[in-house]
């Protein structure tokens, strides 16, 4: 008797490239439940507000991929540690730190990846299946070295936000500003790189 194989239902897991987007928007609507909060009813009931979806970022992911990413865990672990912070101080700008104390984070990961065997973004690329070859590696490491210090002038500004600007321009830099920003980044080294493609012609 012939076996008949069964189509496999598709993963729930999160994919690479979504893992790295959450990065990115990850974070985000426990943000916005701040400001829309804290606009109407004050930096505490705001801090609440971005707590609760904070920890409902938690749970969704859990329930939607059997899976919480470590992205998604220290990005809402830290949403509600500083949201804690505030509402003992009753100081909203604890919680406002969220942003840039993440991105140092990242920026500190990158440079750390560098010291190990391979670089995070040579992990990644291996990661998806694809052969790198020995002549990209370099590019990898310098490129997640530059990465990191991206994150670290972002996470700057974003203290700077977070001390001197007004909350909706604080969530519109989170929300808006890296990715835009990002995106730029990310076409200024594309050009660069094959502008050093085209000197080794």
């Amino acid at each position: 008797m012939s076996s008949v194989s069964h189509p496999q239902p598709p993963s729930s897991r999160p994919s690479k490239a979504s893992t790295f987007l959450s990065l990115f928007f990850g974070g985000i609507i426990p943000l916005v439940a701040f400001t829309v909060i804290e606009d109407q009813y004050g930096p505490l009931w705001g801090t609440v507000a971005g707590m609760i979806f904070g920890a409902g970022e938690i749970i969704f992911e859990k329930i939607r991929y059997k899976k919480i990413s470590q992205i998604t865990w220290i990005g809402n672990l830290m949403i509600l540690g500083l949201g804690s912070i505030s509402i003992i101080s009753q100081d909203g700008l604890w919680f406002k730190m969220q942003p840039a104390l993440f991105e140092a984070f990242f920026a500190l990961f990158l440079w750390a990846s560098l010291i190990g065997k391979k670089s995070f973004l040579l992990m990644m690329a291996e990661k998806q299946g694809k052969q790198i070859p020995a002549a990209a590696q370099p590019f990898l490491n310098s490129l997640t070295l530059r990465l990191g210090f991206f994150f670290a002038l972002h996470a700057a500004l974003a203290v700077w936000a977070a001390l001197e600007w007004t909350t909706a321009h604080w969530a519109l830099l989170k929300g808006v500003g890296l990715t835009v920003s990002f995106v730029i980044y990310l076409g200024l080294e594309i050009l660069w790189f094959r502008f050093q493609i085209k000197r080794q012609k």
